[in-house]
């Protein structure tokens, strides 16, 4: 036996070997147990790093131990290539979109048959091309029509430079996770599923996942955020109510004030007169978002001077 491992002497060979085999290729076998292990698809901005590497030799790792126990696994690879962060990449590359992301992908395609990861290449999928996202569009016009997708404003986190919208988790220290720039908190329409509809079966049916961490059903628990509680209004000198969900009825005798959103229209409407008020809500555009960060943020606030 080699005293060092040396990955050219071996690597290529045993690759090569898999591809002529197909051995990772998934075919229907009704005599088999199936298996579907998929990984979150990559964004194709030009290369691998090493948090690419650990995120995909986790999953593979789970493919080869169900794969070794006997199991029908199918484990795909795609691409999330579609929508204005990868335009907009690409003619900062002063590139054509369409080819900057294709020869992105590939390099990247590359790079993981390199790390000999155990995908079917034959289910590869690009979420930009017209075979992927027409199906997207299809299951979409049925929710609209289903009632179960609907269109609202609501506050998001806007990239002024990729101008488009960010997730919480794709806010770093306040700035854009690709762009750096500054992040501002908008209220633009948008559409949302109606997942709320399947609150209560989601939260009960987290019972039947036996051997799950008990942390990991607390944290999809909180997430749902099923709350029983009771709605309260509140009158305004001019007749006008300010509605309040509240799940402690019972100390509603202790109120000493009540707080609204910085996007509330009650703050708006405060805001034209009064210019720290205007200022506070410029400040809380910027405000962190992520959720470890919000929960040990200081409370701050201003008075709208309004009374119930």
């Amino acid at each position: 036996m080699h005293e060092q491992y040396v990955p050219a002497q071996v690597e290529d060979q045993a690759q090569s070997l898999w591809a002529d085999r197909h051995v990772f290729r998934a075919v229907e076998d009704p005599t088999r147990e199936k298996f579907y292990c998929l990984s979150m698809f990559p964004y194709p901005s030009g290369r691998l790093h090493m948090g690419h590497v650990r995120n995909y030799t986790i999953g593979d790792v789970i493919a080869r131990y169900q794969r070794m126990r006997g199991k029908n696994v199918l484990q795909p690879m795609g691409w999330d290539a579609f929508g204005l962060p990868a335009e907009n990449a690409a003619l900062k590359n002063g590139d054509a979109p369409a080819r900057w992301t294709f020869e992105n992908i590939d390099y990247m395609r590359g790079q993981l048959q390199r790390l000999g990861l155990a995908y079917d290449w034959q289910r590869e999928l690009a979420t930009c091309t017209p075979e992927y996202y027409r199906w997207e569009q299809w299951l979409f016009t049925r929710l609209v029509r289903k009632g179960m997708a609907y269109k609202k404003t609501a506050v998001v986190n806007w990239d002024p430079v990729d101008m488009t919208v960010l997730a919480n988790e794709q806010v770093i220290d306040g700035r854009g996770w690709r762009s750096g720039a500054l992040v501002e908190r908008r209220e633009i329409p948008q559409w949302f599923i109606k997942i709320t509809n399947y609150a209560d079966e989601l939260i009960d049916d987290l019972n039947q996942l036996d051997g799950w961490p008990e942390q990991v059903r607390t944290m999809q628990a909180n997430w749902i955020g099923r709350s029983r509680g009771l709605q309260v209004d509140f009158a305004f000198p001019d007749g006008e109510n300010l509605t309040v969900f509240t799940t402690r009825p019972d100390t509603l005798y202790g109120v000493s004030y009540l707080a609204v959103a910085a996007e509330h229209p009650l703050t708006k409407q405060a805001a034209e007169t009064n210019p720290d008020i205007a200022a506070y809500i410029e400040r809380c555009r910027h405000h962190k978002v992520a959720e470890a960060e919000m929960a040990t943020m200081e409370k701050e606030g201003v008075d709208l001077g309004i009374s119930v």
